[in-house]
């Protein structure tokens, strides 16, 4: 009888981490293949909206649009939740703040270099 080994079949389901990578079956956040540590090349322009949509009428600003690694995502949300006296998290590549807090965001992020505009109404 033959023994199947974990790296033949790799991942099939985990409920561990979030988001892993296809190319090297860890999580996003440890993945060692380089895929996600690359930075795209050219100008991009930050989005700062708002959302209320599945949280029951309470808003949250979204900032999307932003290309760095896991690491620099979350190390920026920190600074920036502490600037804005809010919570909030890191979800697929964007940060999310509790409340309304556009224009401070849109302020804060060009000043530290990034074309941020508002969007949204």
């Amino acid at each position: 009888m033959k023994e199947f080994s974990d790296n033949e079949f790799g991942i099939v389901f985990s409920t561990s981490h979030r988001r892993m990578c296809p190319d090297c079956a860890r999580p996003v956040s440890d993945c060692i293949c380089g895929q996600n540590t690359q930075i795209p090349d050219g100008d991009c322009v930050v989005l700062i909206s708002k959302q209320t949509k599945g949280r029951k009428g309470k808003g949250v600003t979204i900032i999307s649009g932003l290309q760095s690694d896991a690491k620099t995502l979350q190390k920026l949300a920190k600074q920036l939740k502490r600037k804005c006296g809010a919570g909030g998290t890191v979800k697929d590549g964007t940060i999310e703040i509790q409340g309304e807090h556009r224009d401070f965001l849109v302020d804060e992020l060009t000043s530290r270099g990034y074309k941020a505009k508002r969007a949204g109404g």
